[in-house]
């Protein structure tokens, strides 16, 4: 009996068109220079998780459905008494993709999540890090699919970061761009 193995349509596409695409434009030598994406984090803070213990529990039932991964509390570092917060104290969650999870991820934000964005026309490429890192700051939850609207009680925002091997911003966005990230038309393009 023979098994057949998984693989994403993004981490096909990534093997067939992206790297050859950006060896052609970047010139590189051999397949292992070639920028990869490595992981994507997401992260979500939780206001008022202090005051209400049930608010992270929500945020972390609500990005374990979206990532189809287990999410984890994300605690508090130092005591801040202005804001009643002790260090140790549950105050967001995070999951952190990588291989098949983290391309159907991102093959369904890219295809299903940002589409529903209200007057979407792309997103900025001015959130590089300088290391080859994109940061994208999604404003609500229910544009994925898998959060049911009447089941949300409050609207908050989540960060997605894109780890690559990139050395240079330019590299990171070509890398995202190839892989289908909806960049708005920028004055790079026009080079």
């Amino acid at each position: 009996m023979s098994t057949v193995k998984y693989t994403p349509r993004l981490a096909d596409k990534y093997t067939k068109e992206v790297i050859p695409a950006l060896s052609k434009k970047f010139g590189y030598k051999s397949v292992m220079q070639t920028p990869k994406l490595e992981k994507i984090c997401i992260n979500r803070g939780v206001n008022g998780a202090v005051n209400d213990k049930k608010l992270v529990d929500i945020a972390l039932d609500e990005l374990t459905m979206i990532t189809g991964q287990k999410a984890v509390p994300t605690m508090s570092k130092k005591d801040i008494s202005n804001f009643k917060l002790r260090k140790g104290m549950p105050i967001g969650a995070r999951v952190t993709l990588r291989g098949v999870k983290m391309y159907e991820f991102l093959d369904r934000l890219v295809s299903v999540a940002l589409p529903r964005v209200r007057d979407f026309k792309g997103i900025s490429d001015k959130a590089f890090d300088g290391r080859g890192n994109y940061t994208l700051g999604v404003t609500e939850q229910i544009i994925f699919p898998e959060i049911d609207i009447d089941k949300v009680n409050k609207i908050t925002g989540l960060d997605i970061t894109f780890v690559t091997t990139a050395q240079s911003n330019e590299e990171a966005y070509e890398l995202l761009k190839e892989l289908g990230m909806p960049f708005k038309n920028s004055k790079k393009d026009n080079n």
